[in-house]
C-alpha cells in the first residue's frame, strides 16, 4: 500500500500540530490509513515537544514510511534539506520556501508512483506572495504542476465533500456583484461535466445525480426575479442532459439541503460560494474535506485555514484532516489503475543525486520506539 504524502502547509499554522494530532489517532477500531509528512523532522521534534505530545519522529524514504507508521510519525526531509523555523501564530515569508517545496515535492512523488495521494494542510497565500509566489492560490498552483511546462493546464473544481453532503461551488472567491457577468452557459457546463466524471472515476458512482441551485431567490420566477436562472442555468441544464448527465435545476435553493431534498442527489452544484458553503459548514462544520477534482492525481484537504489565531495551543481539533486522509486512502483505493500520463514514467525523483545530511535520524524498521 502506497502512503499518503501530507504536505506541512504553513510551518507558524495549525498544519503541523494536526498531522501529529492525526498520527495519534492512527489506530483503533478504525485506522488511519499510513501518510508521511514532507517538511524538517526536527521542526516536528520541537513541535511535539512544545506541545507535550509524544510522537516519535522518524526520517524515512516515501518507501518505508507505511512500514514506520505504526511506531512513528514519517517524516520525508525536503529534497533542499531546508531547515523550518516557526513561532506558532507567527508567519513568516522566511518559512516560504519550505511550504512551496513541500507542495511540489508531494506532486513529484505521487506522479512518481511513490505515494498513493495528495493531502495538503493550509497555507496563508499572502506568506507566500511576500516571498514572489506567483499563482493565484493553492490549487492553481497544484494545476501548474500537474502537467509538463507549455502543456494545457487543467482545469481544477473545488468539492466540499462530507458524508451527509458534497457540494460545488461554480464560481468562487469573487465579489457577488461579479457572480452574474462571470456565471456563463460554458462555465455551468464544464464544471458539470468534471464533477460528473470524476464522480464516475474516483467515487464509483457509475450514474452520479447532481443539482444546480438557482441563483436568484426561487430559481428566478420564470424571469420575474432576474434572467440568469431562465437564459443561462436552464440552458445548460438541458445540454448538460442531453449528454446523458444525470442533473436537474435550477432549483431553489432555499429548498436544496435539507434532509428529504439530499437523498435524491450525490452532490449540488451552486452559482455562489456561499450557497454551496453555507449548507455544508452548518451540517460538517469539524469534518468537511476539501476535495480538487479535474486533477490527474488525488488531493484533499482540510476544510479550514490555517488559524494563526489558535497555533500552538493545542485546541485545534483534527477531525478535517483525519477525513481528508480517509478519504484520499478511500479514493486511491478506487482507482484501478492509478491515472497516470505518459509523461510520467519520465520523471526523475526529487531526491536523484541528494545524499543524507549527516546525522539524520533515518529510522531502521528494527528498531523499537
Amino acid at each position: 500500500m502506497l502512503p499518503l504524502a501530507l504536505t506541512l502547509g504553513d510551518p507558524a499554522g495549525i498544519g503541523p500540530e494536526l498531522a501529529l494530532a492525526a498520527w495519534l489517532a492512527r489506530g483503533g477500531p478504525s485506522p488511519l490509513p499510513p501518510f508521511f509528512v514532507l517538511g524538517d523532522p526536527a521542526f516536528l521534534e520541537r513541535l511535539a515537544l512544545r506541545l507535550d505530545r509524544l510522537v516519535p519522529v522518524a526520517e524515512v524514504d516515501p518507501e518505508t514510511a507505511a512500514e514506520v507508521f505504526p511506531r512513528a510519525l514519517p517524516v520525508v526531509p525536503l529534497p533542499s534539506g531546508a531547515p523550518v523555523s516557526a513561532v506558532p501564530g507567527v508567519p513568516d515569508s522566511v518559512n516560504a520556501g519550505a511550504t512551496i517545496e513541500s507542495i511540489s515535492t508531494a506532486v513529484a512523488l505521487v506522479r512518481a508512483g511513490r505515494a498513493a495521494a495528495i493531502v495538503t494542510n493550509p497555507i496563508a497565500k499572502h506568506v507566500l506572495t511576500r516571498a514572489g509566489f506567483a499563482h493565484p492560490g493553492h490549487t492553481e498552483f497544484l494545476a501548474a504542476l500537474s502537467v509538463p511546462p507549455g502543456r494545457e493546464l487543467p482545469r481544477p473544481v473545488m468539492m466540499i465533500w462530507s458524508e451527509h453532503l458534497a457540494v460545488v461551488p461554480v464560481t468562487i472567491h469573487v465579489p457577488l456583484r461579479d457572480v452574474p457577468e462571470l456565471l456563463t452557459q460554458d462555465l455551468v457546463e464544464d464544471t458539470a461535466r468534471i464533477v460528473a466524471r470524476d464522480l464516475r472515476e474516483r467515487f464509483g458512482l457509475p450514474a452520479p445525480r447532481l443539482v444546480l441551485a438557482g441563483l436568484n431567490p426561487h430559481a428566478g420566477e420564470a424571469g420575474t426575479i432576474g434572467f440568469e436562472d431562465r437564459d443561462v442555468l436552464t440552458p445548460a441544464v438541458a445540454r448538460l442532459r442531453s449528454e446523458g448527465i444525470d442533473i436537474r435545476g435550477p432549483l431553489p435553493a432555499d429548498t436544496l439541503f435539507h434532509a428529504r431534498a439530499r437523498e435524491t442527489y450525490d452532490v449540488a452544484l451552486a452559482p455562489t460560494h456561499d450557497q454551496a458553503l453555507i449548507p455544508i459548514k452548518t451540517i460538517a462544520f469539524d469534518d468537511g474535506v476539501n476535495v480538487t477534482l479535474g486533477l490527474p492525481f488525488i488531493r484533499t484537504s482540510p476544510d479550514h485555514g490555517t488559524a494563526f489565531d489558535i497555533a500552538g495551543k493545542g485546541v485545534a481539533l483534527p477531525n478535517s484532516l483525519i477525513a481528508a486522509l480517509r478519504l484520499a486512502r478511500r479514493l486511491a483505493d478506487a482507482q484501478d489503475p492509478p491515472r497516470r500520463n505518459a509523461e510520467d514514467d519520465a520523471i526523475a525523483s526529487p531526491y536523484a543525486g541528494r545524499a543524507r545530511p549527516a546525522g539524520a535520524r533515518h529510522f531502521d524498521p528494527e528498531d523499537e520506539l
